[in-house]
């Protein structure tokens, strides 16, 4: 019997992109199943490779510019225009100027890190002339609410006496006033779409500080002080703006960067498979496949809160299809994924290793891996098929 395997994975954070991880189950499927179709869709979510994936499918093109990074030091970073026809489109990607993987291990601590990047990346496509930026939300090394983005496109965050704050998260709870008069004025000619996290919101047990926190460096006491910093920031927006972004959908979106987008550009959320999945194609070749293949860094209890392995899951489900995940670590809470959709995962890695030597061997470890659990699958297939 022949397979159609469509492998469906997010990347491995700071080791593999989602196009080599793709590469490397595929390699693992056609070495246990030689036979086998093999379907590739890469995914993105918003995060790391949103730019080049949307480039890609469109015929765009790529431009590279120097920004301010999360640390507040010049990075190497890019942004996309969309090829086609209709409006002129930017395409951006946070991660590109704010991502984790920018921040150095030693300087990861979210109450200082900061968006301005990104500010800087909307003002260079202003400057050329778009009409449309449509921006991914995803990998940030920040939480700052997205106002380092906003201060490098004019809006003031004034403290009590006039002056303008200075940048990180810890700095939101020295907002007196929000000052939109010098914000730059061709924002409001341009349509901003974001492609967010619909569940990741601003405050609360389930806001970006207390769920996300810990991930980019925080300790439980820094955790605190962004709580009440984004407490205060929401605040101070809901007086300049009229705007409530405590709890809207996809407003704690990359460390709060979707209100930002929301209450201080005027852009507009969207979940982001929603504003994805069509540039994919991902439901036509799901409609060709028997079996699905999903991979993601860490396989844990977040990850239903809209991560790329349990949507796969849930679309691979609305067809009847088995749903495999592969995973660089198992975390806590991860037999809740169960109940997503996903009817088997395994780990990659089979023997005490340290994390270098995981990151260092990661596409081998995954290409056996995946090998493993189609010759796993392969057996069932002889057994009930006899």
């Amino acid at each position: 019997m022949s397979l159609s395997i469509l492998v469906a994975p997010s990347g491995f954070k700071e080791s593999l992109d989602v196009w080599a991880v793709t590469e490397a189950i595929a390699t693992g499927i056609q070495r246990a199943m030689p036979e086998a179709r093999v379907l590739k869709c890469p995914m993105v979510d918003g995060g790391e490779g949103f730019v080049r994936a949307l480039v890609g499918v469109t015929g765009g093109t790529i431009r590279r510019m120097v920004v301010t990074g999360p640390i507040g030091l010049p990075v190497e970073s890019f942004y996309g225009f969309m090829g086609g026809s209709g409006p002129k489109t930017a395409i951006v990607e946070i991660a590109a100027a704010a991502g984790l993987s920018l921040v150095p291990g030693d300087h990861r601590d979210p109450t200082r890190t900061t968006s301005f990047g990104v500010g800087e990346l909307i003002l260079d496509a202003l400057d050329h002339g778009v009409e449309r930026i449509l921006i991914g939300c995803g990998d940030s090394g920040t939480n700052d609410g997205g106002t380092g983005m906003a201060q490098a496109l004019g809006v003031g965050l004034l403290d009590r006496d006039g002056n303008h704050i200075g940048f990180g998260g810890a700095e939101l709870s020295r907002i007196s006033r929000i000052d939109l008069s010098r914000r730059d004025p061709r924002l409001n000619h341009v349509v901003i779409d974001a492609a967010v996290n619909w569940q990741n919101v601003l405050l609360g047990d389930r806001g970006v500080a207390r769920l996300f926190g810990p991930q980019k460096g925080a300790t439980p006491e820094q955790v605190a002080v962004l709580e009440h910093a984004l407490e205060i920031y929401a605040d101070r927006v809901r007086e300049a703006t009229g705007c409530d972004i405590s709890t809207a959908p996809g407003s704690g979106a990359s460390g709060g960067l979707g209100a930002g987008i929301r209450a201080l550009l005027g852009g507009r959320l969207h979940p982001r498979f929603q504003v994805i999945m069509p540039f994919l194609k991902f439901d036509d070749l799901l409609a060709e496949a028997d079996l699905v293949v999903t991979a993601e860094g860490s396989l844990d209890g977040l990850t239903p809160v809209g991560k790329i392995p349990t949507e796969v899951a849930r679309r691979a489900k609305a067809r009847g299809l088995p749903v495999v995940a592969l995973a660089g670590t198992i975390g806590p809470g991860c037999m809740a994924n169960f109940d997503h959709g996903i009817d088997a995962f395994a780990g990659i890695i089979k023997q005490p290793c340290s994390l270098d030597e995981a990151i260092r061997d990661a596409q081998k470890l995954l290409i056996c891996a995946a090998e493993d659990a189609v010759r796993m699958i392969g057996v069932g297939l002889e057994r009930f098929t006899l």
